[in-house]
């Protein structure tokens, strides 16, 4: 347990390093650029959602790997040759994608992105670099995946905290002091890149057990995991082609201003994922490690615990953010035009995020046991049944009806999937996530935060609401974390160490 806390607190740190720097720097870019080149940063960000299907699933399956062999003796050859493997494939790919990105590039440029500032010739120019920085970015999540595996989290996390500081920071002195194009944007992209993937290859070969013989690519191995993989790959294309769909409709019906705008609501609110991937990327091996060991009682305990510490970092968070999603992007933006546009964008988008957020250790568990095709079989049923409502909603009511379908989808998510998950795993434990790891910190929430709603005055200066969401937050997440029985027993064990402490 204390690797699996360890490692917690080193993703904490970094992923909210990582989205404060991605975060702080947004305004800054707008600033030098304008609205219409972060579109393009935008839909740079959509093609690299969308590439995630050429992952083929082999990121995840390299974690489940590493955290299942490193727990049997004598597989030290075995991991060094299945890395070696999937490595080559990685590599392949991101040569793909580079040709892919820069051979359409005269097509997007032309024929798709609608640009009112920039001549096709220019985003044709920032395509093809943009084709390059995406290249040298893929293989990044294969390294990441190899060391989430192997549990070596904080030397990931010191690897990433340093790359987002120089990849956010080091843009913006471009952008200010060298030229403040969208070339020179992603050209510092491709810098950051190269240095990322040297660090991240090197970390992973040298924490890998050492063996007899040097490692190589065998197809064997391949094969001997293919399974898995696939139901891995079908999850990831479906589950792109679910949260990407909006974004490819907007980006060809909407100007490059207002895509702008919906990409900058995207980015806040999937943000919040930086709180849920710290612990699914601590809980996921462990799981992997406690269903190989057959132990039911610590993965039920587990499951328990990690549901209601999700349960308690996302739901205040969202639940303030959407009541005060106006208030919040002022603050950020500090433009009310830009405010005035992206806060309902918001406060919808953020709804369905926190649902999805809570999915996620549920599916962590699925992905333990190796059952991919839960997943899979939800995701291709919401894809027939909500890809036409996409378009509608998109065709009558524009980035707001795209929004509102993410909530519906992830309705669905919470009030099905979770009811045939717990037929097969865990079947005891469906009405206990249900109400005591997500319903009473659902409801503590909505109820602090919606109070402090009704109590608010529109008229406030902006350094007075400032001090008010900090105490409205802090006072909703204190009453959500003792709504659950995880966070409540640790803050009152915490309480009683201070009180020893004191006392002697």
């Amino acid at each position: 347990m204390n690797s699996i806390k360890i490692n917690i607190v080193a993703n904490f740190t970094g992923s909210i390093w990582q989205a404060f720097m991605g975060l702080v720097f947004i305004p800054l870019y707008i600033k030098f650029m304008g609205v219409e080149s972060y579109g393009l940063i935008g839909f740079f960000a959509t093609l690299q959602a969308l590439l995630v299907i050429l992952d083929m699933g082999l990121s995840a399956t390299l974690t489940r790997e590493m955290a299942r062999l490193s727990v049997l003796s004598g597989r030290e050859q075995e991991m060094r040759n299945l890395v070696r493997s999937i490595e080559v494939i990685y590599w392949c790919v991101a040569v793909l994608i580079g040709m892919i990105i820069m051979t359409t590039s005269p097509f997007i440029a032309h024929h798709w992105v609608k640009a009112e500032q920039f001549p096709p010739q220019t985003i044709e120019q920032a395509t093809r670099i943009m084709g390059l920085a995406m290249a040298l970015q893929w293989p990044a999540s294969f390294y990441s995946g190899g060391l989430t595996g192997l549990q070596k989290q904080v030397v990931l996390n010191i690897i990433n905290i340093c790359m987002s500081t120089l990849r956010g920071a080091g843009a913006a002195l471009i952008l200010w002091l060298v030229s403040p194009t969208i070339q020179a944007f992603f050209s510092w992209q491709i810098i950051i890149s190269i240095v990322n993937i040297s660090l991240l290859s090197f970390f992973l070969w040298r924490r890998l057990p050492r063996a007899e013989k040097r490692a190589t690519f065998q197809q064997q191995l391949l094969m001997d995991i293919w399974r898995f993989a696939a139901g891995m790959s079908g999850i990831s294309v479906s589950a792109t082609i679910l949260t990407q769909l909006d974004k490819i409709i907007l980006s060809k019906m909407l100007t490059l201003e207002m895509f702008g705008y919906y990409t900058l609501a995207g980015v806040f609110t999937m943000s919040l994922y930086r709180l849920i991937g710290p612990v699914f990327s601590a809980i996921f091996p462990r799981f992997t490690q406690l269903v190989s060991l057959a132990s039911q009682d610590g993965l039920k305990q587990l499951y328990h615990a990690s549901c209601q510490l999700v349960s308690v970092l996302i739901l205040p968070v969202s639940v303030i953010i959407a009541m005060f999603s106006y208030e919040i992007m002022l603050i950020w933006t500090q433009n009310q035009i830009t405010a005035e546009n992206s806060h309902t964008l918001v406060s919808i988008l953020i709804c369905g995020t926190a649902l999805n957020g809570l999915m996620n250790i549920p599916y962590g568990l699925q992905l333990a046991y190796g059952w991919t095709r839960l997943a899979l079989s939800a995701n291709l049923i919401a894809i027939i049944l909500l890809s036409p409502m996409i378009v509608f909603m998109t065709l009558q009511y524009g980035a707001v009806g795209a929004a509102s379908v993410w909530v519906i989808l992830n309705i669905g998510y919470v009030f099905i999937s979770i009811h045939f998950m717990h037929r097969r795993l865990l079947p005891l434990e469906k009405w206990s996530w249900y109400w005591n790891d997500v319903s009473l910190p659902l409801i503590a929430s909505i109820l602090i935060s919606g109070l402090g709603r009704i109590v608010i005055d529109g008229h406030i200066s902006q350094f007075i609401t400032i001090i008010y969401l900090i105490i409205i937050s802090i006072s909703t997440l204190a009453i959500t974390a003792i709504s659950t029985k995880t966070t409540r027993v640790w803050f009152l064990n915490k309480l009683s160490k201070l009180k020893l402490a004191y006392s002697d």
